[in-house]
């Protein structure tokens, strides 16, 4: 191997490797962002309904761990994990005080005291899947307040925030970095939230792109490997196009509730979608028709993953139009800067050389084969 091609193995296995270490896949031990649900009602009270894994607080697990298994007190957590449902709530009676320290809710400025009405801890169940609680909070709006905002710790992570009329319909939803505070959010009957269609657009964008950089390591992958099949752009254009389309329209069925799977069937799926196209690199050297409906068929399998992170938050009838189009141009920003940095740190320099088939895509690809066959394993059994 000469200078050149080590340099272009070593940048592609570079660009490889940081990805790896940027994000960890969405596995069972992953820690999702809370999620907290505030209604106001008409009787001048409010009510907040925080989902959160309860055990990786208690651990003191931050958001610097996506992953419980990585962080120093996985053993602490692992314990806590087992806990029956009365033994993890005299734990949480315990450290309450310093979890209501990190939830922020104010009036009009200023803050009012969290006061917990209700625990709801599930069953042990499996080990392997993080367990999900539920705290209720409640108290009284301040006399003549006009609008309120909502903060979560940096400590604990990102934190998915829906405000809710006393009937129970969701007017808003924002999606929050760690410490992020919300944006203002107006007190009226009416309960008008101050935000713009353009506030919106910019917010689900954002959500979009993370969703793919730094977040979406699976996604990353396969469509590094739709970027290796060919070094010219016509088969990239005609790969990235039906992964667009297909992608976009299971992620609207499922928003609007035509479709659903389980993530349990997606994600390993979606897992396998990455080593077909790996492996198909390897094998086959050109666009061959049947790549692009097999593209546009796994399309439809990342779609469901993208509409995960929606439903979850739980997308506002006055919002969703704008924020499911908003979230789509953040994933098509997200591949299109995946595919730039690949180009940029391969493509452009090495691409016309006789090479670069041998040294760059078949060993990238049986990387990330690998890595998908791993996930595929992982994801089947839990």
């Amino acid at each position: 191997m000469n200078r050149r091609q080590y340099l272009a193995t070593w940048l592609f296995t570079c660009l490889l490797v940081s990805s790896l270490c940027l994000v960890q896949p969405a596995d069972a031990h992953r820690l999702r962002p809370a999620i907290v649900t505030v209604t106001f009602g008409d009787d001048g009270t409010w009510e907040a309904a925080l989902q959160l894994n309860l055990e990786a607080v208690l651990a003191g697990i931050g958001p610097e761990h996506e992953d419980t298994s990585q962080a120093p007190q996985a053993g602490v957590y692992n314990a806590l994990r087992e806990l029956p449902p009365a033994a993890l709530r005299a734990r949480f009676e315990a450290a309450a005080p310093r979890l209501i320290e990190g939830i922020d809710l104010r009036f009009d400025g200023r803050r009012v005291t969290a006061g917990v009405v209700a625990v709801d801890i599930p069953p042990v169940g499996d080990l392997g899947v993080e367990r999900l609680t539920t705290i209720r909070f409640a108290g009284d709006i301040p006399p003549g307040s006009a609008a309120f905002t909502w903060r979560y710790a940096a400590e604990y992570g990102e934190s998915a925030l829906r405000l809710a009329m006393p009937g129970g319909e969701v007017v808003r939803a924002d999606w929050l970095m760690a410490g992020q505070a919300s944006a203002p959010f107006q007190l009226d009957p009416a309960l008008v939230p101050v935000r713009t269609t353009g506030d919106v657009f910019r917010d689900y964008t954002v959500l979009g792109f993370t969703h793919i950089l730094p977040k979406g390591l699976d996604h990353i992958l396969f469509v590094l490997g739709i970027f290796l099949l060919s070094v010219h752009w016509r088969p990239l254009l005609y790969q990235v196009t039906a992964f667009t389309v297909a992608h976009s329209i299971t992620l609207a069925l499922s928003l609007y509730g035509v479709i659903s799977l389980p993530a349990s069937v997606v994600e390993p799926l979606i897992a396998l979608s990455i080593v077909y196209v790996a492996v198909e690199n390897i094998v086959v050297g050109e666009l061959r028709p049947w790549r692009v409906w097999v593209v546009f068929g796994f399309g439809l399998l990342h779609g469901l993953g993208f509409a995960g992170v929606l439903t979850e938050l739980g997308l506002p009838a006055g919002e969703f139009l704008p924020a499911l189009i908003a979230f789509n141009v953040g994933v098509e920003l997200g591949q299109l800067a995946v595919i730039s940095l690949a180009f940029l740190a391969v493509g452009l320099w090495f691409r016309a050389r006789p090479w670069y088939r041998a040294r760059i895509v078949i060993p990238a690809s049986l990387l990330i084969a690998m890595v998908g066959a791993y996930w595929t394993v992982e994801r089947i059994l839990g």
